[in-house]
Order: C-alpha cells, then structure tokens, then sequence
C-alpha cells in the first residue's frame, strides 16, 4: 500500500532532499536495476532510487562490483528511468570509469546524464577522487558521494568488515565527508562504519547523510532492494532486515507451476481458446 500524501506525490529532487534533513524527515532510499521493479518501489512512495554498480552481484552474479561496466549502467539505468515518476533516480559511477582522470570522469557522467536520462551519479572516495568530482559538479551533474566501505575498492581492504573503527581513519572520513559538501555534493553515503561516527558526520554536515550499516543517526537509510526482499538469501550482514521472502514465494509458485503443467492440470479449459 501507498504511503504516499499529495505532498509526497511531488517530484523528489536534490533540492528537496535537502528540505527533508532540514526539517528532519528520514530520506528513505532503495536500489532497482530493471523497469518492473522501478516501478513498483517508486508508487510505493520511496524517495531516491540507487542504479548500483551492486547490479554486478544480483543481476550478473559477478563475486564484486568491479566487473561491472559504464554500459551496462546505463543499461540499468535506462530501464529504471522508464518506470519511475516521483523518486529521484541516481546512477552508480562503475569501477574504472572516473578514479585517476577527471576528464575520463566527466564523460562518464555525461554519458550517464544523457543516455540514461538518470539526475544524479554516485562516486565511491574522498580527497583522492576531488578533481573527478570537482570536474563531474562543474557540468552542473549532481554528486552523491560515498566513504566508509566502499565496494570499488575491495581489493585494496581485503575484507567488507567495518571501516574507519581507528582514530586516524576515522579523522580522515570527517574531512573527506566535509571536502564532499564544500565541492558541492548533494549527500553522502556512509557504508558500514560504527553509529557513533555516522551520527556525528551526519550532525556536521549540512547535506544529507545516508546510511547502510551505519546506525540509526543518518538522515536516512539505504538497502539493496534484493536483500531486503529476501531475493538474494546468501548474504545476510548484520544491519539487513528483510522485509520479505521473496525467494520462498518464487520457489512455491514455480513448483506449482511445474506440478500442474506435469499432471495436465494447466491449461485447462477457461485457459485455452
């Protein structure tokens, strides 16, 4: 069922996000990688729809996000375009296609911007990527940042365990989420780093903070729609709740379907022609 309000039936825009925070509204947000799916979360009243580069693991089914290329994006993000009215729709910058380069960075984004018809693109780091993001903001292409853990850079870490638990990485996630707002970046996401730490960055800054594994203090939260809907059953990280067993309803509809086509019962007559 629809939550939605005449007010809420407004077009979600970056400016609006900012409005929400202000008045302390949670932003809620979900990723969506195909039309269907797009369509759906946006009528239920979600606020910002995330084209993760995640689609490399639920809709490749690729290990990491890496392989994952700008194409195939825009793909996604095309699809997604298609069903959505009311959600603000952004698009993960895949690995490769902006660390190191700004210019490399820019087309990106354009290419996304144009091709896609997305609003928004979301760019993985801090300090070491200000020149990308400072070229992507000067085309006037809206930036949602991203620190903590950051999937693009798996084979550095070694490991998806929390980040920034000591002192020093800490220290460096503020500055790099306060470089983020002075460039110009619309909001942040703070991936799997302690509450504590997300609840200060979120008081700190003046744009909205959006979390996953990162405590209750953001100013919203953001899921992949496959985890929470229990699609994908094989990754189960602390701060995912599921909301449903997708996979189990799935699971029970196609075995029907199998018996029925088995034994003859389907089609049956009010079924054919």
């Amino acid at each position: 069922m629809s939550t939605n309000t005449t007010d809420n039936a407004r077009k979600v825009t970056t400016r609006r996000l900012a409005e929400m925070k202000q008045r302390g509204e949670k932003i809620s947000m979900l990723t969506a990688y195909d039309y269907s799916s797009a369509k759906i979360i946006d009528q239920a009243g979600i606020d910002v729809i995330l084209v993760g580069d995640s689609a490399s693991n639920v809709m490749a089914g690729n290990v990491t996000t890496l392989p994952i290329t700008l194409d195939q994006m825009i793909y996604h993000g095309k699809s997604v375009m298609k069903g959505v009215n009311r959600a603000l729709v952004v698009v993960d910058l895949p690995f490769g296609s902006y660390q190191g380069n700004p210019m490399e960075a820019l087309a990106s984004a354009i290419r996304i911007m144009k091709e896609s018809h997305a609003e928004a693109v979301k760019i993985e780091g801090g300090s070491e990527i200000r020149e990308s993001v400072e070229r992507i903001l000067s085309a006037g292409i809206p930036v949602m940042g991203h620190l903590g853990l950051t999937p693009q850079s798996i084979n550095k870490f070694g490991t998806y365990a929390v980040r920034a638990r000591e002192e020093e990485e800490a220290r460096k996630l503020i500055a790099d989420a306060k470089l983020l707002e002075e460039l110009g970046c619309f909001a942040v996401v703070l991936e799997k780093i302690p509450a504590d730490l997300a609840r200060k960055v979120a008081e700190e800054l003046t744009i909205p903070v959006i979390g996953i594994g990162a405590g209750g203090g953001c100013d919203g939260q953001v899921l992949v729609m496959h985890d929470m809907l229990g699609i994908n059953q094989g990754f189960s990280p602390r701060f995912l709740r599921r909301y449903a067993d997708v996979a189990g309803v799935m699971t029970d509809a196609v075995s029907r379907y199998i018996e029925d086509v088995k034994s003859g019962d389907f089609p049956n007559e009010s079924e054919s022609y």
